[in-house]
């Protein structure tokens, strides 16, 4: 079974970074590359990942005015990335004016969309203006979303069953706010283990820490893959 780990490099520099893909593989995760880190090395390092033969996640959260969007993931799939995501708050025109800005791509990365970010809670989302709570905006955002021709979403693994019940059945749920039974909560809100994402419905699972901050990074990454064939 291929892995639906993709691991993120959120480290501040460079050989940080590469120490650690360094002790990965291919076949055993996907890797993605955030604002620090693009900020940092620009797109030379998301080639040089490539160029190992990771499928690369560029999670840059692109929110901007349609053409400015659909330019920028122009740019990402000329990079050679794997996956690419924006803002579905940014609104249907600006998802419809990318996607088919990349329908005409020889490479083609998968396009999703943020709904509400996993470190948000009902009052964090009330206080910048959205009424109910996340899971009824997540749903919200994730049918406008696939309405708007895209290939998935980035949603918490507590809202996956519940997209999952609403989308059709190739529709990408990429969970961030995964942890191992063991390991700390940090900084997101809405957490599940592995194995309990991926039974909830998750298609890909965001993992760092718990595969970063490990003394034996390949071990903990093997572990969590094994946790998966387990179940």
């Amino acid at each position: 079974m291929t892995s639906p780990v993709i691991v993120a490099l959120d480290f501040p520099d460079e050989q940080s970074a590469l120490s650690l893909v360094e002790q990965l593989t291919p076949s055993l995760c996907r890797l993605k590359v955030g604002k620090e880190l693009f900020t940092r090395l620009g797109p030379a390092f998301v080639e040089k990942l490539v160029g190992k033969g990771f499928d690369v996640f560029l999670d840059l959260k692109f929110h901007d005015i349609p053409n400015t969007v659909a330019a920028a993931c122009d740019a990402a799939a000329d990079l050679g990335v794997w996956m690419v995501n924006l803002h579905a708050s940014g609104g249907r025109k600006m998802m419809e004016t990318a996607r088919e800005r990349l329908e005409g791509k020889s490479h083609r990365p998968k396009l999703i969309a943020v709904t509400i970010l996993t470190s948000l809670g009902e009052a964090d989302i009330h206080e910048v203006g959205f009424s109910g709570t996340p899971g009824e905006n997540v749903l919200r955002l994730a049918a406008l979303a696939e309405s708007s021709g895209l290939d998935g979403v980035v949603c918490s693994p507590l809202e996956a069953a519940a997209i999952r019940e609403q989308a059709d059945r190739d529709f990408l749920l990429v969970t961030p706010g995964v942890r191992p039974a063991s390991a700390a909560l940090d900084d997101q809100k809405r957490v599940m283990t592995p194995a309990d994402a991926m039974a909830a419905g998750s298609s890909y699972l965001v993992i760092g820490r718990p595969v970063t901050a490990e003394s034996d990074p390949l071990g903990a990454l093997k572990e969590i893959n094994r946790s998966l064939e387990r179940e």
